[in-house]
């Protein structure tokens, strides 16, 4: 065989046979990287379960985690119903202390109302009830309290003792007396009753509310006192005939 065939076929074995060394080569380098990025120990790899194992030893782990969280949830959850039973609760209580204050202020509103109501229906009936009648005695002390009323009713000035003074002297107090013998008698006009007063000066000065009777006590002092009380100032200032 010629000398350039040999080397021709001894160069395509040399070829062939680095290719083979450089495959064993980048075998070996792969499988140390792989055996390098596995964490334990090399028998792992070696026995030929790392993915197994790699799972067998994180699973109690992730369930551990797993059970802590749930265990969290559930306490946080006690916690949330725990405090909105508290508030629902407190809520209620304040929204009955709300009714319950109404409810009583509603109350003391309608008893002072009803209050209020008997006082005025109470006043009402003070106020529809007649006031008595003042009753006087039927003598001359009896006429002339009763003319006197009537007088300050009248703003006529006069008193008890004025009054009392000339009617004695005038009619000795009696009310039918009558004059038939002075000026005034012989002109027709005779005086009459306790203060011995003319029919003219009667009507001219006769009080309201009184009899027109001349002969009338009280109808008779009171016009008197009212005559008096115009020409003399009071009856309490007249000491003789008038």
């Amino acid at each position: 065989m010629p000398k350039n065939v040999l080397n021709r076929a001894h160069s395509r074995a040399l070829t062939k046979q680095g290719k083979i060394a450089i495959a064993g080569v980048a075998a070996l380098g792969a499988a140390a990287v792989a055996l390098s990025a596995v964490p334990g120990n090399t028998s792992t790899v070696i026995n030929g379960a790392p993915a197994a194992d790699a799972k067998v030893a994180a699973g109690p782990q992730l369930k551990n985690v797993k059970g802590t969280v749930t265990d969290q949830l559930a306490t946080e959850s006690v916690k949330l119903d725990t405090f909105a039973a508290q508030k629902k609760a407190a809520d209620e209580a304040a929204a009955s202390k709300k009714a319950a204050d109404a409810a009583a202020a509603a109350k003391k509103a309608a008893q002072e109302r009803a209050a209020q109501q008997t006082a005025s229906r109470s006043t009402e009936r003070l106020d529809m009830q007649p006031v008595a009648a003042k009753t006087y005695a039927n003598n001359l002390d009896g006429w002339i309290r009763q003319a006197l009323d009537i007088m300050k009713q009248h703003n006529i000035p006069g008193s008890y003792s004025g009054l009392h003074r000339n009617i004695m002297r005038e009619s000795s107090g009696n009310p039918m007396a009558i004059n038939n013998w002075d000026i005034n008698a012989i002109n027709g006009v005779p005086s009459k009753g306790l203060l011995q007063v003319i029919q003219p000066t009667f009507n001219t000065y006769h009080v309201s509310g009184t009899s027109w009777n001349i002969y009338d006590p009280v109808a008779n002092i009171t016009a008197a006192a009212n005559y008096a009380a115009h020409r003399y100032g009071s009856m309490d200032n007249v000491n003789s005939a008038y």
